[in-house]
């Protein structure tokens, strides 16, 4: 199946069965005394152990720093083991929910989308390193956990200050902390400055097109119009780029809804394929898969029945 052949939807009135989908939570920072925040640093030790069920923040990305502790990340539907000191990058509508163990001390840094996409024009590779979540292993685990400790330590301050250039200080410390985390995810520096960069940057483009508008069935020619560049453009910038082809990666961020779904909410398959654009269920579970080499029953079953942590005292 191509983006370009799928099937145009049929809706049909599934009944009155009540669908339960992912969270979105507003974040505690969303409080009417702080409209103009961009970011924000918060310090918690918990006595015990701590748990968050599957959920998504909108219009915020995170970078939660464990200075201490252990743990397991879940992301939809895999499960990624932590201990600290180390960090969690989870970017915006990113599900995900974290178990963490007895008395974690962890630093959320929470910051604004808009903003978040001022500082990463500074650097395509900051672009790449919130393509998609991950759990970032320090390199030297008591040097570079007690530099990121720091840096996040004075952006604390920094966010809670009025002092002159409070503002410029937070923009610098917040990219001194990216580019770290950068540098410890070892993402590709070969990377020239030149085509490779506006290469990133159309790709990052079509992923912001792709979440708007997956859920239309919108063939590949309709993107490339709304991007004013050639198919042959686009596939270019996606072979040095990302690791996917357009069409793959619009059938990503369609199973990546799909395996939330399946996941998370009670809605059945069928409902699932009418949400995502597909004339009938038949259709979307012989996509399913093909993608991801199960059908969706089998997926939901299997995931389901994984237990949420090994090792974790119930």
């Amino acid at each position: 199946m191509t983006s370009s052949t799928m099937a145009r939807p049929h809706r049909a009135r599934i009944g009155n069965v009540k669908r339960t989908t992912v969270p979105k939570v507003r974040l505690y920072v969303d409080r009417p005394e702080q409209k103009h925040w961009f970011v924000h640093v918060g310090h918690v030790t918990d006595r015990g152990r701590w748990k968050t069920e599957p959920h998504a923040h909108p219009a915020y990305g995170q970078v939660i720093f464990v200075r201490s502790g252990r743990g397991v990340m879940n992301l939809e539907g895999s499960r990624v083991p932590f201990e600290g000191p180390c960090a969690l990058l989870l970017p915006t509508e990113c599900v995900h929910g974290l178990d963490y163990e007895l008395d974690v001390d962890r630093w959320v840094v929470t910051i604004e989308e808009s903003y978040l996409t001022q500082v990463n024009a500074k650097l395509h590779e900051f672009i790449d390193l919130w393509s998609l979540p991950r759990m970032i292993s320090l390199s030297d685990p008591a040097k570079r956990g007690t530099e990121i400790h720091g840096l996040v330590a004075q952006l604390k301050h920094e966010v809670e200050s009025d002092a002159v250039g409070h503002v410029v200080g937070i923009e610098s410390l917040l990219t001194t902390l990216l580019l770290t985390l950068v540098r410890e995810a070892h993402l590709d520096q070969s990377v020239s400055e030149g085509e490779r960069r506006n290469d990133v940057r159309l790709v990052d483009r079509f992923r912001k097109l792709i979440e708007q508008h997956y859920r239309e069935n919108l063939p590949l020619q309709d993107y490339t119009s709304m991007m004013a560049v050639s198919l042959v453009q686009l596939r270019a910038a996606c072979a040095s780029a990302s690791e996917l082809s357009p069409a793959k990666m619009i059938h990503a961020r369609i199973v990546t809804e799909a395996k939330r779904n399946l996941i998370f909410g009670n809605m059945s398959v069928e409902q699932i394929a009418f949400g995502l654009g597909f004339a009938d269920a038949a259709y979307f579970t012989r996509f399913f898969r093909k993608e991801v080499g199960q059908t969706p029953s089998q997926f939901r079953s299997t995931a389901r029945q994984q237990p949420l942590r090994k090792g974790l005292t119930q």
